[in-house]
């Protein structure tokens, strides 16, 4: 125990030599002052000038000395302003991961430069909001605002207020969405904020299922925007929600000529694979396979960043509080002998929290197990239910009277049947789609693969001109198209009600 504490104390020296080394810290602090510069004239360090390398060197050398500035009384600025911009110079590198790391690590340094921090927690909640992790970004953009409040920027905080705005916007949060919104038009005026919030609104009431609403916000949008994708997108979403396909189309292909972000792109090839009618097939396939190549890189990208607010919301949970640390280190320094008490501590707090994080792996694995077969069983389930259901049509089929049978005629014994025999398919059409008696008796001549469009226009009381567009925009209230219509009505049945059934709405 003797021989530790010397050793402990030696590399306290150590360490404290290495702190003091004048020359390589003012070096660092040369180069975060040189990368300021470059962030003032809109320029990046490592990327438009300097090697990345000796950002990354400035980093590690502040962070060092960071450590050992209780005792030397420097001040942490430096520090802070090397964590931007090499998590700034990672993001653009795509390493969401070191750069979220970066980040943290400045939040922890115990700077007043407010300014620096504002921009900070910006770019962590960028990172959150691109997992979407949108309650966390919401939490990252009100840090940031409160940051920018104690230097007097009101700009930038109105900015910040938008993009709360914007996260509770994404999940679907109407009042306190315009409660930010309200805070910013009654309080502030700007030219660039107000093109913000409306694009805030467009995305709001395209979230609640206000197309309406939705495209005369995102049209006000693209008019004083005319190159602004993100404008594009909006409408082309509300047009093709609306099954105005022709103007889907166009601003779809507007978007991709824009310069869009991943997530943009793949929305757009989204509307253009299942929109566009007027491609023949090839065409179509072709788009559906950029499609699927975006929607590769979007879950290469979406594994990092999602490591990165995990890295986050871990900080959060254990956020450490250094005090400790830094009052036993002074004891340290006074009495040398108080190390071996240290030690002694340290080493049962050790084995404690191991004891700790082993009975808990073995808690996780149960879990884990339980949860493998509890999946399992509803796997086998869901299987033998569709088992069951096909088998059920395969009776039905075969019936010469099979109208009859079912009771085509009577709505409520036809729905009856229907909800019996294939997983209360007719409620949940009815209950969460709210699909009317007609729609819900093509649904189930689709399920029975009726597709002579003479024979669904007689049995539908319907203009066989008009039966094809009919069972699109059918199709399109269940969230697929014509040709899948089926097996998405498989899938509804088997699913559970009324939350397996959800609609997908592609957002960026």
């Amino acid at each position: 125990m003797k021989r530790c504490g010397y050793i402990v104390l030696l590399l306290l020296v150590g360490l404290v030599g290495q702190g003091c080394s004048s020359r390589a810290l003012h070096e660092a602090e040369a180069v975060v002052a040189q990368a300021d510069s470059l962030w003032q004239a809109g320029k990046m360090y490592g990327m438009d000038e300097g090697d990345s390398a000796t950002l990354a060197q400035a980093y590690e050398t502040l962070g060092a000395y960071q450590f050992l500035s209780p005792f030397t009384f420097h001040p942490s600025s430096s520090f802070t302003h090397s964590c931007y911009h090499y998590g700034k110079l990672l993001r653009a590198k795509d390493n969401p991961v070191e750069a979220m790391q970066a980040f943290i690590n400045a939040t922890h340094s115990r700077t007043r430069d407010y300014n620096i921090l504002g921009r900070v927690y910006s770019n962590m909640g960028d990172l959150c909001h691109l997992a979407n992790v949108y309650a966390l970004s919401y939490d990252m953009y009100e840090r940031s605002g409160q940051m920018y409040l104690l230097n007097g920027d009101s700009l930038l905080y109105f900015y910040d207020l938008n993009n709360m705005a914007y996260e509770k916007a994404m999940l679907s949060d109407e009042d306190a969405t315009f409660k930010l919104l309200d805070d910013i038009t009654h309080s502030y005026v700007n030219r660039e904020v107000n093109f913000k919030v409306i694009e805030t609104k467009a995305e709001l009431f395209l979230r609640i299922c206000r197309y309406d609403s939705a495209l005369h916000y995102a049209s006000i949008l693209c008019k004083e925007l005319p190159n602004y994708s993100a404008g594009f997108l909006l409408q082309a979403q509300a047009y093709s929600y609306l099954a105005i396909q022709d103007s889907a189309v166009y601003y779809a292909e507007r978007v991709l000529d824009n310069s869009p972000t991943l997530e943009e792109t793949n929305n757009a090839l989204y509307i253009l694979t299942n929109d566009d009618e007027s491609k023949d097939k090839a065409a179509i396939r072709q788009t559906a396979a950029d499609r699927s190549d975006t929607q590769k890189l979007i879950e290469l990208r979406q594994m990092k960043i999602s490591q990165a607010a995990q890295l986050l919301e871990q900080d959060i949970v254990r956020k450490p509080d250094l005090r400790w640390l830094y009052a036993v280190i002074v004891t340290i320094i006074v009495i040398g002998s108080c190390i071996l008490f240290y030690v002694h501590k340290k080493r049962s707090q050790h084995k404690l929290l191991s004891q700790q994080v082993d009975d808990l792996n073995k808690i996780n694995d149960s879990v884990k197990q339980r949860h493998e077969h509890i999946q399992k069983e509803y796997t086998e389930y869901k299987d033998n239910l569709l088992t069951q259901m096909e088998q059920n049509y395969a009776v039905l089929i075969q019936s010469p009277n099979i109208f009859t049978d079912i009771h085509w005629k009577e709505f409520n014994a036809l729905c009856q049947i229907i909800n019996d025999n294939f997983g209360m398919l007719a409620a949940k059409l009815q209950g969460i789609y709210h699909l009317s008696e007609k729609e819900i008796r093509l649904c189930i001549l689709v399920l029975l693969e009726i597709t002579n469009s003479k024979q669904m226009a007689e049995m539908l009381y319907y203009s066989e001109s008009g039966i094809r567009n009919f069972k699109n925009r059918t199709a399109k209230k269940l969230g697929t198209n014509s040709i899948e219509m089926r097996n998405a009505l498989l899938k509804l049945a088997i699913s559970e009600y009324p939350n397996a059934a959800n609609k997908e709405i592609v957002h960026a």
